[in-house]
């Protein structure tokens, strides 16, 4: 097998499990849907817990780029501990905050989200329960990091399948039990949670090696990968990754609120969420990527742009090959049950988010070069001008009666574009001008 062979099979093996991982990630989210749906006052229960998870998802997203770091910096025994330390001290705080929302907080989040006094006790009743997953996020984000480091993406997608299916096994014995809405989710997150979490610390091998075995020192590294990182450093690295984390959580609702005041607002909000969230699939695939340079540097970057466009590719037709054949409809109206003009409407929106997953690879390429150089400060500034992208566009079409679900589409694409060139433009910027 010739060099290019084996670095394209090597670079397969570490990333088609990690894509099939983000499928199952998404799956877990819509059985506990399914599972609400089910029970007594299921509208009351999916409306609380929809708000719950939509406070939440700004906490769990600024610990979205954990794994990056610990695959980055915990090269050594003693710099493992110092990032495992950073890491949980950061989930703890972020716990604790959720916990204030949940009590103190209350009436930011019903002027937030206009929560009616029929949702607000079982709303805060789920946020507070969950606080505590936050920091056992973190904890599975930094064991998910150690595995990837290691090359373990199999196991990865291995313990996420166990903790699917512990998620599924809990769900139904909280559903026969009548245990309710909060303690059958709640119960069942943790449960399967602590799981993952054992057997991943289980997995890994012991951090003897400063760096993988076969990898080389990158050439502008100072030789700071064999030294224990800073505090400072990682504040550094981590602070706009952060930014980049939430900024992404709000892209979504920012154009939701502009369609929103529309006259046929809820129509298409719908269909935008049935688009999104099957586009969701492609988008977590190709956002694994974020590991890959991390992991394999970028000393053969030519190889890796070659694999990178192959996936992209890959998704892109398998996109293409549902939104413009007769399979995107099937999905649509008879797999999820959408009425006729849902279903237009989404499919609408679904033939432009084709490109998306094209765009995201792209976008983490250049994700990826600033993240191994410890440059994440352009991922920030890039995030921000998404949404603020997506915002100004939303509001100059939105009065005009312009925000169809394409033009909505386009608009979001038009966010991640602006983030792409953002972020190719520090990328490619000579380290010393940045």
């Amino acid at each position: 097998m010739t060099p290019s062979r084996t670095a394209q099979a090597r670079y397969w093996a570490f990333y088609w499990p990690l894509a099939l991982t983000g499928a199952v990630t998404v799956l877990g989210t819509q059985i506990q849907n399914g599972v609400l749906a089910r029970m007594e006052d299921a509208a009351a229960a999916l409306a609380a817990y929809a708000v719950a998870q939509a406070v939440l998802s700004l906490f769990n997203a600024a610990q979205a780029f954990a794994p990056q770091l610990t695959t980055r910096f915990a090269r050594g025994p003693q710099a493992t501990a110092r990032v495992r330390g950073f890491i949980l001290g950061i989930s703890t705080a972020l716990a604790g905050l959720v916990a204030l929302l949940a009590t103190f907080g209350q009436p930011l989040i019903i002027a937030s989200f206009s929560l009616s006094p029929a949702l607000q006790t079982q709303t805060f009743a789920f946020l507070l329960a969950l606080a505590p997953l936050v920091w056992l996020n973190g904890l599975r984000f930094y064991l998910i990091g150690r595995l990837i480091q290691q090359e373990r993406t199999g196991r990865v997608t291995v313990l996420n399948g166990v903790h699917l299916t512990v998620l599924i096994v809990a769900l139904a014995a909280g559903l026969a039990l009548h245990l309710g809405p909060v303690p059958t989710l709640v119960g069942a997150q943790a449960l399967a949670g602590l799981v993952h979490a054992a057997l991943a610390m289980g997995a890994l091998r012991p951090s003897k090696q400063p760096l993988r075995p076969g990898a080389e020192p990158e050439a502008d590294s100072d030789a700071d990968s064999e030294s224990v990182p800073s505090y400072q450093r990682l504040r550094a690295f981590f602070g706009p990754v952060v930014l980049t984390g939430v900024m992404f959580a709000l892209s979504r609702p920012i154009l939701y609120a502009a369609i929103g005041g529309t006259g046929d607002g809820i129509l298409t909000i719908a269909a935008l969420r049935i688009a999104f969230d099957f586009t969701f699939f492609f988008q977590q695939a190709a956002n694994q990527f974020r590991h890959f340079f991390v992991t394999f540097g970028l000393d053969a970057m030519a190889e890796k742009r070659r694999f990178m466009l192959r996936v992209a590719l890959g998704l892109t037709l398998a996109m293409a090959g549902t939104a413009f054949t007769p399979l995107g409809p099937l999905l649509i109206a008879q797999g999820i049950g959408a009425e006729p003009e849902v279903t237009d409407r989404a499919l609408a929106a679904l033939q432009v988010m084709t490109l998306l997953p094209l765009l995201i690879v792209v976008r983490n390429l250049f994700h990826g070069i600033l993240m191994v150089e410890e440059r994440t400060g352009g991922m920030a500034l890039g995030s921000v001008l998404r949404v603020l992208t997506i915002a100004g566009l939303a509001q100059l079409l939105a009065p005009a009666g312009l925000l169809t679900p394409s033009t909505a589409a386009w608009t979001l694409l038009a966010g991640f574009a602006t983030e792409t060139a953002v972020v190719a433009y520090r990328a490619l910027r000579p380290r010393a001008l940045a």
